[in-house]
């Protein structure tokens, strides 16, 4: 078992970031992210996630009218906006990373299974990118995950063949501690779950 400081380091501690400081995030940073994340599981390791890294200026200006006006600022100061998206052929890949079943790319082929293709790669993408999160935060960065944003603006700019979709956006980079809000509370265990 890890010990209470990567507990906290992870999740009691961490916290959703609103502002960043002046830092940057190294090429090798995002690299390390992925080695880890990757790891995480996926249905059938179908690993529909893609990610964009909108760094430069003219990429920020490509995002910038995506977004809602309280995500503006901060994305726009954030080191590095990670775009959270999912490929909507991810199946087409079934045969390399699930190679114990060749036939597992079947159960997506055709229209009929559309919508069955888009759950799936939406439930997980959203695994992936929280996998993100926490392998962010295990390397030293904060997040700021967000869904105030235009999806359709942001596919549009950044995925114009519409073969990925975006799912959620993740600020990345140090936080600023003076931007943090006041710790929201949290469900008890008695409140959400059950044992049968």
């Amino acid at each position: 078992m890890i010990d209470s400081q990567a507990f906290d380091v992870l999740f009691r501690a961490a916290r959703t970031q609103n502002g960043f400081l002046d830092r940057p995030v190294t090429d090798e940073q995002l690299r390390q992210i992925h080695d880890l994340m990757k790891w995480g599981p996926t249905t059938q390791n179908s690993q529909p996630m893609r990610i964009v890294f909108v760094r430069s200026k003219q990429a920020k200006e490509k995002l910038a009218p995506a977004l809602s006006p309280g995500n503006l600022d901060k994305t726009m100061k954030a080191p590095v906006t990670a775009i959270i998206a999912y490929d909507t052929r991810f199946y087409e890949h079934l045969p390399r990373t699930f190679p114990n079943n060749p036939a597992a790319k079947n159960n997506y082929e055709g229209e009929e299974k559309r919508a069955h293709v888009e759950r799936t790669a939406l439930r997980n993408s959203s695994l992936q990118g929280a996998y993100f999160i926490i392998a962010a935060r295990a390397l030293g960065l904060d997040c700021g995950p967000m869904s105030g944003f235009d999806n359709a603006k942001v596919d549009a700019a950044f995925f114009p063949d519409g073969r990925f979709k975006s799912n959620f956006l993740i600020n990345l980079g140090r936080g600023d501690p003076s931007k943090v809000f006041p710790r929201n509370p949290r469900f008890e265990f008695d409140e959400v779950c059950k044992v049968e």
